[in-house]
């Protein structure tokens, strides 16, 4: 005796063995055996033998017209026997039932399954319905076979024209056009990154990183809606000549110095912030705008401003006319340096120059600083600076001590990046330059001195704490944290430190001028009247959602400056190149902060200097391959020193690239000085 029976889904034939109650020994025509249980078999058959049978049952079921099967079996239940007999006008042989049964399963939209061998036909609307779904899969089939036969051509389909971005970065699989590019993909062996590259739906590896960002972080486009300048108050002219100090980029000029000698020989030195907390409210159109970006986002030859440009404009401290400034004044002894007093006042500030790294730096050196040497702008100024930014950080580094980190280092390096037409020029600039130093050093007391005012006057604002956190381990203790309330900052070397200084291209230092300017406009009633009260929720909402946004710039920032690496390379055809070793198996090149994991590599020191050939590189998955050619040198080097603290230290310094082609690295030293490496560090 032979058995037709369904397993696992599946119909399959085979013999009888032997027989124990409610279950069959049989053997497939395959040789397997198996136990089929009586309820599963549909057919018991003698001749013909079942590998025939089976052959036989597919033959008829392929015959079989479904539209006239469905008519014949009528609306009510029925079995596979009771249907055989009717549609072929007599009762079914074995291979006729088989046939009946697998072409009714190969049809579920004609029959309903009610159970073990038995059927109902489907209403006449319901089939309509699936027969007319059934064409509509066979039509979209047909369109995707020829939008996968275009991507294959190296061309775009046009209906994929307008979701080249939602196809690579988050498509809806179920669509025939993210299945066509899926197909093309498969049968090319490629990426879809790679393959809208190649039929012109990304213009190129820079578009597609720009591209990527753009659609997570701004996915209605980087442009501004109309807005109403707002109109500064009226406010009293300071009597001092300000200039400021940036990169020849630079276009949020937010930071500006001004030198004054008092009567009494003492010295007033003025740190002017540019103030659109003066002109732009809490809730209203600018702070909308400005909360949803939370930063200025900077690459290499672009920036996308956190401000529109035009407002940027009305605010930024250009030379030329009076701008409206929150200023803090510090009255010093220059016997000792030491700070006798301090003011906070909102005021409009004469802007009489801008001045810039690329003029200067040459010129404004520590062996020019102490021969008086060199002839440029606000010289006097300057050498007054200089002096009292030692002083600063110098107390820096004695309470950076105090509370057990080592000092900083002063010889590391930092990089410049210049984009013009797509080419990349990068250069090394020693990071402690007098210029920087003076800007980050005056930044850096004028957020302590503003965090501590808020403090002072029971007003909350927007801290970067680190030291004394909760967490296993020296890299969570020292993790960079943000807070509404003052904390040490030891890397820093600070009781307290709120960014105020950036209020232009930062949303922080806008939230906590607001909270500033109460302070100084209401003084003791200022926690009844500041935009932000104690404990208001909203402040909190504020510092997870600059967290969030400022991680992922500073993630774009570095892939993009990755990318520019990579681009270097290819224009310099860069085949053997000099690098350091970071840490196992990591490296860095010394010319270009690229850095090149080498698994395998030998075990070598840190701050070993090496030679690799670079074997090949891909701009678009920003990955290197290279191999070591020879150890150049294991002693220290100034590299080595400039590594020392790496893993210890990263500085408040947030590298910006200018908005305009033929840029360098816009840097706002206001942020500029060290502090251990944690998750959330700013870039160096």
């Amino acid at each position: 005796m032979n058995l037709f029976f369904e397993e696992s889904g599946d119909f399959k034939v085979g013999a009888v063995l032997s027989e124990q109650g409610e279950a069959f020994q049989v053997e497939t025509p395959s040789g397997k055996r198996t136990k089929v249980r009586a309820r599963d078999v549909l057919l018991k058959f003698e001749t013909p033998s079942p590998a025939e049978l089976m052959a036989q049952a597919h033959t008829i079921a392929e015959e079989m017209d479904a539209d006239f099967l469905w008519e014949v079996a009528g609306t009510e239940e029925f079995g596979a026997v009771e249907l055989g007999t009717e549609y072929f006008g007599h009762a079914p042989k074995p291979q006729e039932a088989a046939g009946l049964l697998l072409k009714i399963a190969s049809i579920p939209f004609y029959f309903h399954k009610k159970g073990k061998g038995r059927f109902k036909a489907a209403p006449a609307a319901t089939l309509q319905a699936a027969l007319a779904g059934l064409e509509k899969k066979k039509q979209q089939a047909l369109v995707q076979a020829g939008y996968v036969e275009e991507l294959k051509a190296g061309r775009l389909p046009a209906a994929m024209t307008s979701s080249v971005l939602q196809l690579l970065f988050k498509p809806d699989k179920n669509t025939i056009e993210y299945k066509a590019l899926d197909a093309a993909c498969n049968e090319l062996q490629t990426s879809p990154q790679r393959l809208m590259l190649n039929v012109g739906g990304i213009a190129s590896p820079k578009a597609l990183h720009f591209s990527r960002f753009q659609y997570e972080q701004f996915p209605k486009g980087t442009g501004f809606p109309g807005i109403s300048l707002p109109v500064a108050p009226e406010l009293p002219l300071a009597k001092v000549q300000a200039f400021s100090i940036d990169d020849v980029t630079t276009t949020e000029i937010d930071d500006a110095f001004s030198v004054e000698t008092l009567a009494d020989g003492k010295l007033r030195i003025g740190i002017h912030i540019a103030a659109p907390a003066l002109g732009i409210a809490r809730d209203d159109a600018i702070d909308a705008i400005a909360r949803a970006r939370m930063s200025t986002v900077y690459m290499p030859g672009d920036k996308i401003t956190m401000l529109p440009d035009e407002l940027v404009e009305r605010f930024t401290l250009a030379a030329g006319s009076a701008r409206p400034a929150l200023s803090l004044y510090a009255t010093l002894d220059t016997s000792d340096w030491s700070v006798i007093a301090t003011e906070t006042v909102a005021e409009a500030v004469p802007m009489a120059s801008n001045l810039r790294h690329n003029d200067l730096d040459a010129l404004v050196t520590e062996e020019n600083l102490a021969t008086g040497s060199g002839e440029y702008a606000h010289k006097d100024d300057i050498a007054q600076l200089w002096q009292w930014a030692q002083v600063l950080e110098k107390a820096r580094m004695v309470k950076r001590e105090s509370f057990g980190l080592r000092p900083e280092q002063g010889n590391r390096v930092d990089f410049n990046f210049y984009v013009e037409d797509d080419v990349v020029t990068i250069s090394r600039r020693k990071r402690g330059a007098p210029l920087d130093k003076i800007v980050a050093e005056l930044m850096i007391f004028a957020n302590s001195s503003w965090g501590k005012l808020m403090h002072e006057h029971g007003v909350p604002g927007i801290y970067r704490a680190q030291g004394g956190g909760n967490g296993n381990g020296w890299a969570a203790r020292m993790q960079v944290r943000m807070q509404t309330h003052a904390a040490p900052h030891q890397g820093l070397g600070v009781d307290q430190y709120a960014w105020s200084t950036s209020p232009l291209r930062r949303y922080t230092d806008l939230v906590n001028q607001w909270q500033i300017l109460a302070c100084v406009k209401h003084g003791i009633t200022a926690p009844l009247v500041a935009t932000f009260k104690p404990k208001d929720a909203d402040l909190f909402a504020i510092v997870s959602g600059f967290d969030s946004a400022y991680s992922a710039y500073n993630d774009f920032q570095n892939t993009m400056e990755r990318y520019w690496c990579l681009r270097w390379l290819t224009q310099q055809d860069a085949r053997q190149v000099d690098a350091v070793v970071l840490k196992d198996e990591v490296l860095r090149l010394v010319d270009i902060p690229l850095v090149i994991p080498m698994p395998g590599l030998q075990s070598l020191v840190r701050g070993t200097q090496v030679k690799l050939e670079l074997l090949h590189w891909d701009e678009i998955d920003l990955t290197v391959q290279a191999r070591l050619l020879e150890v150049i040198a294991v002693e220290s080097t100034d590299v080595e020193d400039e590594l020392e603290e790496d893993s210890e230290e990263d500085n408040e310094e947030t590298s910006e690239p200018a908005a305009v082609p033929g840029s360098a690295v816009e840097v706002d030293a206001s942020d500029f000085a060290a502090e251990p490496v944690a998750p959330d560090a700013d870039p160096a």
